[in-house]
């Protein structure tokens, strides 16, 4: 069953139309490297939409009805969007939910220090990367400090091309002989990737001056003393803006597509519609490369408890009512795919992967060797999504993550599963996945939100 390029099928409107769906996007991106970041960027776009904040709702006692949009947010990590529809909400939801953490290095709480008149930020890797990638490259600090008096200064260095970036540093080819005998997953250890942050001592100071220096800096730009990282939430991430990736301009390179190129692409689709048949979600969660832990991660109570201040808002709150709406319900858990790399085919069943350029991708089950950790689809569900996407004229695929016994990996379905709602994975596919730099195709970024509208609207 071998899917077609699609770009092949594009006329000049198709291609207008794609080229702005990846601006936008790229866009995007730019503006949201951190869950922070993300889940701000998307509230502002959905009250440009005409979305009311939940909380507003419940202060003010409005009673929601048919056309009314809402959203709410979790410790602004995690955000949640409704379009109520025509028919019952007991009848359910039509949902996407994507998530909008990505790997990348966590400053620790104590983390500043100086070795040899270097100054250093000790980080903490969060989700699944390789260690070497994250070496000579240029690197960016985004995130947030509290101060005691509750004070939040916002952080970001290392975007602007006037900014200076920091750096982790590597051993030089010629000393290299030991480190090169290493497994790739020891070339670099955890406790290696801190990055270096100054270089020029504070003079009229002895002892550490370097740091001294650095923390008068900080004390000068953001008013912070070294005690604040105590409150602080800094990530860092790669320096720099989305690009147009290929010759041809057909691929976008960028850091986080997976998830925020399904983020996107769901909340893009969602604020498309004033009006639904039936009720509309799109949810964006954090937490999602460490397991969904945590109050802001999907296994929180956060999804379950907004639906019922939902339904209260409605007139309509029951315990059963909660339950039947939620098992009711549909969902597309919009999440990315391992893209298929001719450079590593070995990896891959090819037959079952996802290609560049095929269009959204649907995983009927994840998980790993045996399928654990997965939510398995129901055909049924598959069936009617097939049926729904040919009249909607979008381009899809089926795919598995890899060869059976290669790997595997998991996304947020199964716990939207645990309700008894149908849920399936569906996404983009993604080259060179968890790295700094992940690839995808513009045709990719456009046929998804196509397929989440198609989804939205049946």
């Amino acid at each position: 069953m071998e899917r077609k390029n699609i770009w092949l099928n594009y006329d000049e409107k198709d291609l207008e139309a794609l080229e702005a769906v990846n601006k936008e996007y790229m866009a995007y991106l730019d503006a949201g490297k951190t869950e922070r970041e993300v889940v701000k960027v998307s509230a502002e776009m959905a009250e440009k939409a005409g979305y009311v904040d939940l909380q507003e709702i419940i202060r003010n006692k409005t009673k929601l009805k048919a056309g009314d949009k809402v959203y709410a947010t979790l410790m602004k990590k995690a955000i949640a969007l409704f379009l109520i529809g025509e028919d019952s909400i007991e009848k359910g939801m039509n949902i996407l939910g994507a998530h909008v953490d990505s790997p990348r290095l966590d400053v620790k709480q104590n983390p500043l220090y100086e070795d040899t008149d270097l100054a250093y930020l000790d980080t903490h890797y969060y989700g699944g990367i390789k260690k070497y990638q994250w070496v000579t490259i240029p690197l960016a600090i985004h995130g947030v400090v509290i101060k005691k008096d509750g004070t939040a200064i916002d952080v970001v260095i290392g975007e602007d091309e006037k900014d200076p970036v920091v750096f982790i540093s590597d051993l030089l080819i010629h000393l290299s002989r030991e480190q090169l005998e290493k497994k790739a997953g020891k070339v670099i250890e955890g406790d290696d990737l801190n990055i270096i942050i100054g270089s020029k001592p504070l003079k009229g100071e002895e002892k550490e001056s370097v740091k001294k220096g650095v923390l008068k800096l900080l004390k000068d730009t953001y008013d912070m003393e070294e005690d604040d990282f105590l409150s602080a939430e800094l990530e860092v991430v790669p320096a720099g803006r989305a690009r147009e990736a290929g010759l041809d301009r057909s691929m976008v390179m960028a850091y986080g597509h997976d998830d925020r190129v399904c983020a996107y692409t769901s909340l893009a689709a969602m604020l498309e519609f004033d009006s639904v048949k039936r009720t509309a979600c799109t949810l964006l969660v954090d937490k999602e490369e460490i397991g969904s832990v945590g109050a802001t991660g999907m296994r929180s109570k956060f999804f379950e408890n907004t639906v019922a201040e939902l339904l209260e808002a409605m007139g309509i709150y029951s315990e059963l009512t909660l339950r039947r709406a939620l098992a009711s319900s549909r969902m597309l858990s919009s999440d990315v795919s391992a893209g298929y790399d001719p450079t590593y085919a070995s990896s891959f069943e090819k037959k079952n992967a996802a290609l560049l350029s095929r269009g959204m991708v649907f995983n009927k089950f994840t998980g790993s060797g045996g399928k654990s950790g997965s939510n398995d689809a129901n055909p049924e569900y598959m069936a009617d999504l097939r049926r729904i996407l040919d009249e909607n004229n979008v381009a899809y695929q089926t795919a598995e993550l890899g060869k059976v016994d290669v790997g595997g990996g998991g996304t947020i379905a199964y716990i939207l599963a645990l309700y008894g709602m149908e849920v399936i994975d569906c996404g983009v596919a993604v080259l060179n996945m968890h790295a700094p730099w992940e690839v995808v195709s513009k045709a990719d970024v456009y046929e998804t939100k196509k397929g989440y509208m198609a989804f939205l609207r049946n």
